[in-house]
């Protein structure tokens, strides 16, 4: 966790943005980003040249050639004023010139480079208008402790929180409790190919990452795994070239040395190469409603003929997926119910022809302030011969945050989350439900199919589901506890009847006394 001194230094670089007249929240991450980035190079730079020093041979990998950069009529800069720990010195106005005509192009032709960050750097644009701006961003941003991996990753992710809190750009997050419980519930291990059809800033492909790294120790020890780890097991697929590089960016301070993070329109693009490439899907994909069949990939429709999105985007995940594969995926709730040929058959096929493992409702509230629309984690297994015996059903009730506009935290920050730091209490648990949620998971083949459909969580067998017409809403199966209510014996009620008639009578009659 970041202190709150960090935090203040983070605001006070925002605010700097803000008030120096940037003031859309995309734009302000895209400029750190590449200022965080020219940071990282420096970095290595020097680690690089002390690894030199030490062993008293040339440098194997200069990021910043010797010589000038031959730009300009006198032959240009010294590359090494391109570097962060020599440019923050300089005067504003100077400074700024050598980053606007001298750093970015350089940046621009770190493309050749075969790490993803230089690749999304090739179209790298200098927004920030003045000297002075520039000055005290870099100054701030020197003041912020980078050394630490956990450290790094989380000041990025803290501005990344920003982008949400900024208004229309929050539908580029999902919270990040929400991601976590999904990787929770996928348990990915050292050896899964993880992608994401829909990555933006890369938080489910994060989340994985800081999973394993807590969870599997030993995948940066042994050096197989750790070269799976670093370039071979994170993928993720964007249109958004911004998000491409924000993604990226979230990947590298969180420890990744090169991700495949890329440029593909996951929906309209053929997926030769991809099909049946990946073990772990995570997503909370985009649904904008529809599109036209023309643009649409053929071995989607193949798959599903629609133009919904929302099914389209699971006919993806069906398509990417390895048989054994896992996914966890948000859908909105009409992909659970709707009445269309292409909703029916889509669930068919994953109850039929795939395995369903779960369905896990989200609070209606979840995605506030930006959309109210309710939505639930789909849960499921690729095997391509059907396998569905009992899918699971829990019913989200609470996710540890106000359920509106405010999203507010309920509870300490030791006991929100879906891995609590502390016990719950039964009156915690009514605010927070995440943790259960995994408990309850754990035994979705024992004791959870004992429990009644009145219950939070229960399980419903496969040819109930069929018969319903493969519908997956929860209250489709869920029931409702009736409470008993004793009703008195009819006499007794007669004979309090008859006791009031006789009260009010006397009533009558000592009013007609007093006036007679």
């Amino acid at each position: 966790m970041i202190t709150g001194n960090i935090k203040s230094q983070i605001d006070q670089i925002w605010n700097a943005f803000w008030s120096g007249g940037i003031s859309n929240p995309l734009e302000v991450i895209e400029q750190i980003t590449y200022l965080l980035f020219l940071r990282r190079l420096d970095d290595l730079h020097t680690l690089e040249e002390n690894k030199s020093a030490r062993l008293k041979k040339p440098m194997e990998r200069r990021v910043f050639p010797e010589g000038n950069d031959g730009i300009g009529r006198d032959g240009g800069r010294p590359y090494d004023d391109l570097r962060w720990s020599r440019f923050k010195h300089f005067a504003p106005g100077d400074m700024y010139a050598v980053i606007g005509e001298h750093v970015f192009p350089f940046l621009r032709t770190l493309g050749g480079d075969d790490s993803t960050y230089a690749h999304h750097m090739k179209d790298a644009r200098f927004t920030i208008p003045t000297p002075a701006l520039l000055a005290k961003v870099v100054d701030l941003l020197d003041a912020v402790p980078m050394e630490d991996r956990d450290t790094k990753g989380d000041v990025y992710e803290y501005m990344l929180g920003k982008i949400a809190s900024a208004g229309q750009n929050g539908q580029f997050r999902t919270p990040r409790h929400i991601i976590r419980l999904m990787v929770e519930l996928t348990a990915p291990q050292p050896t899964d190919v993880i992608c994401d059809p829909a990555c933006g800033t890369a938080g489910f492909l994060v989340a994985a990452g800081e999973y394993l790294r807590e969870r599997h120790p030993n995948i940066l020890h042994d050096a197989t795994l750790r070269e799976h780890f670093h370039h071979r097991m994170f993928h993720g697929f964007d249109f958004d070239n911004t998000m491409l590089r924000i993604g990226s960016m979230n990947m590298l301070l969180h420890g990744v040395e090169n991700p495949d993070i890329r440029y593909r329109d996951s929906l309209a693009q053929d997926h030769a190469g991809e099909e049946e490439k990946y073990t772990l899907v995570l997503a909370n994909p985009p649904f904008a409603g529809s599109l036209d069949y023309e643009n649409t990939a053929k071995d989607l429709l193949q798959i599903v003929k629609t133009k919904k999105t929302e099914l389209l985007f699971l006919a993806l995940f069906l398509r990417l997926l390895k048989p054994g594969g896992r996914a966890a995926v948000i859908v909105p709730d009409g992909v659970l119910f709707g009445s269309s040929t292409a909703h029916k058959e889509l669930r068919r096929m994953l109850v039929e022809d795939q395995k369903l493992d779960a369905v896990v409702k989200l609070p209606g509230g979840v995605f506030r302030p930006y959309a109210g629309v309710s939505t639930a984690i789909l849960l499921f297994t690729k095997t391509n011969s059907g396998g569905t015996d009992q899918v699971w059903f829990y019913d989200v009730q609470a996710d540890g945050w106000s359920l509106d506009d405010k999203r507010a935290p309920l509870l300490p920050e030791e006991k929100l989350g879906s891995v609590s730091r502390a016990s719950l209490s039964e009156d915690e648990h009514a605010k927070n439900n995440l943790p259960d949620v995994l408990a309850r998971w754990a035994m979705r083949a024992g004791a959870e199919r004992e429990r009644p459909r009145t219950a939070q969580s229960f399980c419903v067998p496969e040819a109930d589901i069929a018969a319903q017409g493969y519908d997956l809403s929860l209250n489709r199966y869920k029931e409702v506890v009736h409470e008993a209510i004793e009703h008195r014996a009819p006499k007794e009620i007669l004979a309090e009847l008859a006791k009031l008639e006789e009260e009010i009578q006397r009533g009558l009659t000592e009013l007609e006394g007093m006036l007679g």
